[in-house]
């Protein structure tokens, strides 16, 4: 059986109990090395055999996984954040049922998330977006005719973009060319929620200037939008004069 796993964005303790339990248990653990926790591997039993799938190919992986199954392993393929977003897990778990192994996913604590507790921000607030775009800048790794960052931009909606650090004068460029105007709040969130986590705020015309204040391009998380900024609306689920099935409405 095989288990995929999210690891969570960084600290060790968020991952998911189930998540964890897993790891206890499984025979062979096989980890993207660059991007989780290494002390999340000190979870794992002293006899699991434990992989680290950074130098390895899609095919070398799944010949792991096959080999782990003739041997009666139980495996845990961990992955950074939450599968789902960025993980490259389609393609495991289609060679997976197509040599009819079993599997299944245990979801965990995308960086997006993580990078909205250490700014202590909510992306959804009222009068300003509620609506999260999560996207990246189109680099080696192309995105598909409509998803152009310039056309996302033009929703005017909360922004959290993977993988697009190393771009921040593209990303700058196509903020600005969706109609973001260069004054809107944004931030660098490197490595949330770990020890080294470092935070840089500035604005959407500053990017390139706050990738250098930062000092790397690797594993921040660029976050824009009117969410990081002062003003917002009174959520109408708290408000006293606004009625729902569990609450009358009130006069102050």
């Amino acid at each position: 059986m095989i288990h995929f796993v999210g690891a969570g964005p960084g600290a060790p303790d968020l991952i998911t109990v189930r998540g964890k339990n897993l790891i206890e248990r499984c025979d062979q653990l096989i980890y993207a090395g660059s991007l989780v926790n290494p002390e999340l591997l000190d979870f794992a039993k002293k006899d699991c055999r434990i992989h680290d799938s950074a130098p390895l190919t899609l095919e070398d992986v799944m010949e792991l996984f096959v080999e782990g199954e003739k041997d009666g392993l139980l495996t845990v393929r961990l992955h950074t954040g939450d599968p789902s977003i960025y993980g490259a897990v389609r393609e495991q778990m289609d060679g997976l049922a197509a040599r009819s192994i079993p599997f299944d996913v245990t979801p965990g604590v995308s960086a997006f998330c993580g990078a909205a507790a250490a700014l202590k921000a909510e992306y959804t607030l009222p009068d300003v977006s509620q609506t999260l775009i999560i996207s990246r800048v189109s680099g080696r790794t192309a995105t598909p005719p409509g998803e152009d960052l310039a056309a996302l931009a033009a929703h005017g909606a909360s922004m959290a973009l993977f993988l697009s650090a190393s771009l921040t004068d593209t990303a700058r460029q196509k903020l600005l060319e969706g109609g973001l105007p260069p004054e809107t709040p944004a931030a660098l969130v490197y490595k949330a929620t770990w020890p080294e986590q470092r935070i840089v705020r500035g604005t959407v015309g500053g990017l390139p200037e706050m990738r250098q204040a930062l000092g790397t391009d690797k594993t921040a998380l660029i976050l824009a939008g009117r969410f990081l900024g002062d003003e917002y609306g009174r959520s109408k689920l708290y408000d006293p004069s606004f009625e729902h099935g569990y609450r009358g409405k009130r006069t102050i």
